[in-house]
């Protein structure tokens, strides 16, 4: 049962009258603990939460809370490093309703929400021929509200290609609530009229700034290097106007002025033919001394690596090989890659880089490749390397990463005196990598900063590092931010004079200061020192993640309760509070974790697919199902598994029966029935649900061509036993048996009555009815393959992986009934007829199992056109969880079932039953499989 909402002192009358729904400020405890978190190593709980829905509601609320000078920090996706995302007084989410993406002039321009990841922004762009300039590792989760706020680059932009660089306008909000969108010609006159002396004060400090030859002097060095430390005051010399300087102020400025509520970004060209090594060198300081001639030969990216990430990259799953067969000791690698539109100009690059890199020092031969996988696997491990690394330090400790930028020219001396740092403060586990081509480098702590001791070495090591840095004449962060980590040394980078313009810049702003309060300057010279994470040991699964956030894009409940990433965070939470013995709050948490972090988890596994070191929360939430299964549901469950044959046959028969009844008097029974039993135990009826399916047996022991050849053992899912087709007919079982006779093929069909690949039990955390039917669907399939070596086809993505998963140490194969037809069947059958355009829905498991290609090959077969949703994501049907929680299919489907009502397709399929089930209820259209689809246009039309 949720706990009640109670209203924060911080949140006066006013700022809850600004927010249209008061069911959108979050000040229950769960809340305040998921929104505590974010990628940095630092931890504020927050006051309350409220999730935006305008720029003008956010503007309403600014002005609220500047009266009342309530501390406001905007969130998005909260993968900043450096402690800017997490506040203590009221966080405002901008990123569940700010996500529109809107491509200008063939792909030349953007304009797009917040809350939108530079991915999806790129993944509409890429096939037109152009990406947004900053290119972040963290590209599947960071959003561009974070892009704007920290000034974001990445590995091959560079300056000049950033943000500041390529956003072109933006809608801000000032604390006082003005808007401005800086695209309207009358911009600055606005901004003259509804802020005076803001406008005033940009120009006095503009004035003072460009009179001053040594702050000239200073902003032009000092930006001449990637440079996110303090306020981008590069601004005052490279615009005239007030509204011009004040944008490109904004940006990098961590959410500290304004938020910003839209921006247009000049698109860049996407370069289509690449060429990349990996080249291991057999020390850091070998890689680093290389660095010189390989930017001089024109390298668009140059990654390095040091001997820690080589050794987590080799226990990666998919590493590269240059990476294998060898145990790193001061070895370091560098990823190099060249980019052209030329061909020939490409190959001339990639060769004199080759002559160059085996000129020197390397451990082995390098070999650059334009192959699609190397490259893949290469830039995975990069991109992965922050979350892979900190992922294996010690349970209990924290990751601490840093971000410096010097000249290249004094990268190796810089690394050099960063490892004697290491070794003086016994911080053994450090490691180095980063984006050398711009000598800008981080550097990851891991430790448990608790107590005067750790902290004290942690001080005494960031003080010397701050020096080498200066000294070497580099800036404190590079990319990062300044956030928490670097505020109290902004002025020692600057100097007073420019630190002193950065005070009156914010004080012209935001004169109440309640915009991120702590962040980008503070005043406090042991700021830096206090809110650091102190994690628990908790579970396996909870003391890997170091809270990057890329599981939440793909998660289908992050709209609705909790992403994977905040289900551990609270998970942390409550083992926190029971530590130091606040009971009271860790059973509220344990409460409300019920409904938001385990019955509304599809446990679909796609968090693990995004995830850098391979956590799959979903593992966890069976694992909590599995402990607090209720014993009459398990027996009842496992009774289930005794007789699973009757079992679909009485489901199939009552869902033809409720059809024959008007929908709104079965779905009354069964909310009466949810009342009484609970919404996690009984399904609720609609009547979008169809007439239950055929029985199995009806396919008797063969299926396909009688006088052709056996090529598998056919095991078709009980959930289209279960589930009807959608217009009546006999589904995927009778189209796949078609087009084996089409295909002049044959498989055999064992007693498939009983047999099911076990993920309604797994998934519930029904142990012992699990293994019941284990034993039994093995010891039948296995006697059915016998030693034929036949391969196992399944017709549920789904239940196709399930039956992988069940069979794998048996040795036998198992392989989905589309992927098998793109194989065997589809160059042997003519395709007559086709739909004009189509619609794919992947699953889960499709994507899971690498089975979208033959989705999509099939499709291509019958439609002339087919499209996968940009904003695809799990359905969250996940077998009957979208009947026990309807809401959680609602809320995973809407952007996607926006999307396809825009397209207005001809046909719409998937690959797994209930998945069409959940995209029909989503969209209103009927969702088949897409085999049906093929039997349909390669049928014999007489």
């Amino acid at each position: 049962m949720a706990h009640p909402t109670t209203v924060p002192p911080l949140i006066t009358e006013a700022i809850g009258e600004a927010v249209g729904d008061p069911s959108r400020i979050r000040t229950r405890a769960i809340d305040l603990a998921a929104y505590a978190g974010d990628a940095s190593h630092y931890l504020l709980t927050p006051e309350a939460v409220v999730i935006a829905e305008s720029a003008a509601e956010v503007a309403s609320i600014l002005r609220a809370a500047t009266r009342s000078a309530a501390p406001v920090t905007f969130r998005s996706g909260g993968t900043s490093l450096s402690g800017q995302a997490s506040g203590s007084g009221i966080i405002v989410d901008t990123r569940q309703r700010f996500k529109s993406i809107e491509v200008l002039d063939d792909g030349k321009r953007v304009r797009v929400q917040p809350g939108a990841t530079v991915a999806q922004v790129n993944a509409r762009l890429t096939r037109l021929g152009y990406r947004l300039g900053p290119d972040p590792a963290s590209e599947v989760a960071c959003t561009i509200g974070g892009v704007i706020a920290n000034n974001s680059s990445g590995m091959a932009c560079g300056i000049d290609e950033n943000t500041y660089r390529t956003l072109e306008s933006m809608v801000f909000v000032l604390p006082s609530g003005t808007t401005i969108d800086t695209a309207d010609p009358t911009a600055d006159r606005q901004l003259h009229e509804a802020e005076p002396e803001l406008a005033e004060g940009i120009e006095r400090l503009q004035r003072r700034v460009r009179s001053d030859p040594a702050s000239v002097a200073s902003i032009e060095r000092q930006f001449s290097l990637k440079n996110t430390m303090g306020y981008g005051i590069n601004a005052f010399l490279d615009f005239e106007s007030p509204v011009d300087v004040l944008q490109h102020l904004i940006i990098g400025s961590e959410g500290t002025l304004a938020f910003v509520a839209e921006a247009t970004f000049r698109t860049v060209p996407v370069l289509p033919l690449v060429s990349t090594a990996l080249a291991v060198f057999p020390s850091l300081d070998a890689a680093t001394r290389a660095l010189p001639e390989l930017v001089a030969s024109g390298a668009a990216t140059l990654e390095l690596m040091d001997a820690t990430s080589l050794t987590v990259g080799q226990r990666l799953p998919g590493s590269p090989a240059e990476i294998q067969g060898f145990t790193p000791q001061d070895h370091a690698a560098l990823l190099v890659e060249y980019r052209s539109e030329d061909a020939v100009e490409l190959r001339d690059r990639a060769t004199a880089g080759g002559v160059l890199l085996n000129g020197l020092d390397v451990h082995a031969p390098v070999v650059f490749s334009s192959d699609a996988s190397q490259r893949s696997r290469a830039w995975a491990l990069r991109k992965g390397l922050y979350a892979s690394v900190a992922g294996a330090r010690p349970s209990g400790t924290t990751a601490l990463l840093e971000d410096i930028v010097v000249p290249t020219a004094a990268l190796a001396d810089t690394c050099a005196s960063l490892q004697e740092l290491f070794v003086q403060h016994a911080y053994r586990d450090s490691v180095i990598f980063g984006h050398a081509k711009d000598g800008n480098i981080h550097f990851m702590l891991t430790d448990r900063f608790e107590g005067d001791a750790a902290l004290g070495r942690f001080n005494g090591f960031t003080e010397q590092m701050v020096d080498l840095v200066l000294e070497a004449g580099g800036n404190l962060k590079a990319e990062h931010g300044t956030g928490r980590a670097m505020a109290p040394y902004v002025r020692r980078q600057y100097g007073d004079e420019l630190y002193g313009v950065m005070l009156e810049l914010k004080r012209l702003v935001d004169p109440a200061g309640v915009m991120n309060p702590g962040v980008l300057i503070d005043e406090d010279p042991k700021a830096h020192l206090q809110g650091i994470k102190l994690q628990p040991t908790v579970e396996e699964e909870v003391d890997r993640c170091v809270e990057c956030g890329y599981c939440e894009p793909v998660c289908p409940s992050r709209d609705l309760t909790l992403t994977p990433r905040q289900r551990i965070v609270v998970r942390r939470a409550e083992e926190s509070a029971r530590a130091r013995g606040d009971i009271a709050l860790a059973e509220e948490l344990a409460d409300d974790y019920d409904y938001a972090g385990v019955q509304t988890c599809a446990v679909d596994g796609m968090c693990q697919t995004a995830c850098p070191v391979q956590i799959n929360t979903g593992a966890l939430v069976k694992r909590i199902r599995r402990t607090e299964a209720a014993p009459v549901a398990a027996a009842g469950w496992k009774a289930a598994a005794t007789g699973w044959g009757p079992v679909t046959r009485i489901g199939s028969v009552a869902l033809s029966g409720a059809k024959l009844l008007p929908a709104p008097v079965v779905g009354a029974v069964t909310d009466v029935a949810r009342a009484v039993l609970g919404a996690d135990t009984v399904p609720k009826y609609s009547g979008d649900l169809p007439g239950g399916g055929r029985s199995r047996k009806a396919l008797g022991r063969t299926v396909g061509a009688g006088d052709g050849p056996t090529v598998g053992i056919y095991v078709p899912a009980c959930v289209n036993s279960m589930f009807g087709a959608a217009d009546g007919g006999d589904g995927v079982m009778g189209a796949f048996t078609r087009l084996l006779e089409r295909a002049g093929l044959s498989m055999i069909v064992p007693d498939v009555e009983s047999i099911c690949c076990g993920t309604p039990w797994s998934s519930k955390g029904f142990a012992s009815g699990a293994a019941v039917n284990e034993q039994r669907t093995v010891e039948r399939i296995r006697a059915a393959v016998a030693d034929s070596g036949l391969v196992v086809v399944s017709d549920a993505s789904s239940c196709t992986e399930g039956f992988a998963k069940l069979l794998g140490e048996s040795g036998v194969v198992v392989e989905d009934a589309v992927a098998f037809a793109a194989r065997e069947i589809l160059p042997r059958v003519d395709v007559s007829a086709q739909i004009e355009q189509l619609v794919l829905h992947p699953t889960c498991s499709s994507r899971q199992m690498g089975l979208d290609p033959d989705l999509v090959l099939i499709g291509e077969a019958v439609a002339e056109r087919v499209h996968v949703p940009d904003d695809w994501g799990c359905c969250a049907f996940a077998g009957d969880r979208g009947m026990l929680h309807p809401e959680l299919t609602a809320s995973a489907t809407k952007a996607e079932a926006a999307e396809v009502a825009a397209l207005g397709a001809d046909a719409h399929a998937s690959c797994n039953r209930t998945c069409e089930l959940g995209m029909t209820r989503a969209t209103g259209e009927d969702y088949r499989h897409v085999l049906e689809l093929l039997d349909a246009a390669s049928a014999d039309p007489t």
